[in-house]
């Protein structure tokens, strides 16, 4: 027997159902009953029973996506603040391999970078790298604190929550796995992403979150509420790996536009010269061309 719903509210040690339900993450057993560990909402999938928490710090994953500011620089490495109670280092060789370069040149206290997990030890301290694209230091903008057990209902399915405030606001945005969200545009805009990020942190649980953000947005922008509704999906919250706008997409697209113009103009063909190639084409597989009559009616008329 159940005696709690999907995505309701609970309590530590709240009796959520009977035995023949399987405690997930967040719950445990006694006496038969699931009950729930902490302070969060009900995620029921089948005949397994979890609880996820409203709030929670983030514990790195090797992998792991993140957003970290440079809290210290040491003889060969950066201490860095990534939004855990577990802390992060990025080591030297991780940015300029073997070369010695002075590293409050390249990253100093206060640089807020993007960068990913490349191992995490047996007292979760996280080593940090930049390989991948659109790994490095944010220039401007602002950072946006959320729970990150939200990150998956910012980002959305395939995307679709985190692309809409971007392409109505005109933001730059990445999202880490770490709860920290990096928004770059308009101070006006900014704030308004903010806000919204802000919202849809308060309100992950409920329905139709995607609809009333959309309202909130063109209200804000445009004056007025779009005369279309999209229907949304229910999305479960799971800690997943978001898809991560690249905030160096735009420059390099750039990039690939310019290389494929400048590969047309070559591939382009000249016409001068193509016709000069059929002339001697021509002449080579037909001897007797038309400049040549005078010459062949000579040799007749001798015979």
């Amino acid at each position: 027997m159940i005696y709690v719903e999907n995505k309701d509210l609970v309590i530590p040690g709240q009796v959520l159902a009977d035995d023949e339900y399987y405690s997930g993450r967040g719950t445990f057993k006694e006496n038969g009953k699931v009950c729930s560990s902490l302070m969060g909402l009900v995620s029921l999938r089948n005949k397994k029973i979890r609880v996820i928490p409203l709030k929670s710090k983030y514990v790195p994953k090797k992998g792991d996506v993140v957003i970290g500011k440079i809290n210290d620089v040491r003889f060969s490495m950066w201490d860095v603040d990534i939004n855990s109670p577990y802390s992060g280092i990025l080591p030297a060789f991780e940015v300029f391999g073997r070369e010695k370069k002075e590293l409050n040149k390249v990253y100093d206290v206060g640089d807020v970078l993007f960068l990913r997990v490349v191992d995490v030890d047996e007292i979760k301290k996280a080593k940090l790298g930049l390989k991948g694209r659109g790994m490095g230091k944010f220039k401007g903008g602002i950072i946006v604190d959320i729970a990150p057990t939200k990150v998956p209902r910012l980002i959305g399915k395939k995307g679709s929550m985190i692309n809409m405030i971007k392409d109505k606001t005109n933001c730059k945005i990445v999202v880490g796995q770490n709860g920290l969200v990096w928004v770059k545009g308009d101070e006006d805009m900014e704030q308004l992403t903010k806000d919204v990020i802000h919202l849809i942190e308060a309100e992950a649980h409920t329905s139709g979150l995607t609809n009333k953000i959309k309202n909130k947005l063109y209200l804000a922008i445009d004056g007025e509420i779009p005369p279309e509704e999209v229907p949304e999906e229910e999305e479960e919250f799971v800690l997943e790996k978001p898809k991560l706008q690249n905030f160096k997409e735009e420059l390099e697209q750039e990039e690939r536009e310019a290389e494929e113009n400048k590969n047309e103009k070559e591939e382009k063909p000249n016409i001068a010269e193509v016709i000069e190639e059929l002339k001697r084409k021509t002449k080579k597989d037909n001897p007797l061309s038309y400049g040549d009559n005078s010459n062949n009616s000579f040799i007749l008329n001798n015979k």
